[in-house]
């Protein structure tokens, strides 16, 4: 089965053709200087193929690229984009977007989401996680249990060495969810307010009450990555469809709409406080043994 092109394979693609152009040289005079050959020039800047990091160097060479940031940054990108993944056993049961956010998540230095309807992926239990996935999967890609296995091994990336760096603003609606059904929604508060407490994720609520904000417009992640913000990408999730926004000017944008929306949620200690007594009120709730 072939794999579709990774965001960061095409970000890769786009920032050497970026390069190359403004360099001044065409793919065929480009392909003659490295002694490489054009479709060759081409399935890298079309993200058709893994590059190799002689190749890309080579290139960088050519280029007169004197950035030493960018060149690190997309010699990195070269050599992951081979990579084989935990997750490439589960690619039966996953959506291409699902399959490309998991790499970036693995790469990535820095997670910042909006959600207005779920508790993100990445501080979910298995039952909230198996309930969600039940009720709301459109495309009938892979088993529930295939895709909620799947969602527990992404969250490894918050308890690794170097951790991902989480910030997540959660609408309360999120958190208030389930009512009737205490038992799963009483462990998956827990679980967000232990995490809270790791010194690289932050949690805000975004209260029902507040006023017109950015995230009104719905729920993205912002993927940060080392070195190079021009790099970042941005994920708007949707039921049908989702898309990657990978032009900079576009991601700066949301980086811009994400500040926003934490200035009017909750402060990180008000959160805590809101999401402890929530939990508080739904363990009430649970026959007393």
């Amino acid at each position: 089965m072939a794999m579709a092109p990774t965001v960061r394979r095409r970000r890769l693609g786009i920032e050497m053709r970026r390069l190359r152009e403004e360099a001044g040289y065409t793919a065929e005079a480009a392909a003659e200087a490295t002694n490489m050959s054009q479709p060759k020039i081409a399935r890298i800047e079309n993200a058709r193929g893994a590059a190799k990091v002689d190749d890309i160097n080579a290139l960088l060479d050519l280029y007169g690229c004197t950035d030493p940031e960018l060149r690190t940054s997309l010699i990195e990108i070269t050599k992951t984009g081979g990579t084989r993944g935990w997750w490439l056993s589960y690619r039966d049961a996953m959506t291409p977007i699902a399959s490309d956010l998991i790499t970036l998540e693995t790469e990535a230095a820095t997670f910042r989401t909006y959600e207005h309807g779920f508790i993100p992926g990445l501080f979910q239990t298995p039952e909230y996680a198996r309930i969600i996935i039940e009720r709301l999967r459109v495309q009938q890609v892979g088993t529930v249990e295939d895709l909620v296995q799947v969602r527990m091994a992404r969250q490894s990336v918050i308890s690794r060495p170097n951790p991902l760096e989480v910030w997540a603003v959660i609408h309360e609606a999120a958190l208030t969810a389930f009512s009737k059904n205490p038992e799963i929604m009483g462990p998956q508060l827990d679980r967000i307010i232990s995490l809270s407490r790791l010194p690289n994720i932050n949690v805000q609520v975004m209260p029902a009450g507040a006023g017109a904000h950015p995230g009104m417009a719905g729920a993205f992640a912002l993927i940060g990555f080392p070195r190079r913000a021009d790099l970042d990408v941005v994920l708007v999730e949707g039921l049908l469809n989702s898309l990657w926004v990978e032009d900079p000017n576009d991601v700066e944008l949301y980086r811009a709409k994400f500040t926003a929306i934490t200035a009017e949620a909750m402060t990180v200690d008000d959160s805590l406080a809101f999401i402890t007594a929530q939990r508080d009120k739904i363990n009430d709730l649970l026959p007393q043994r």
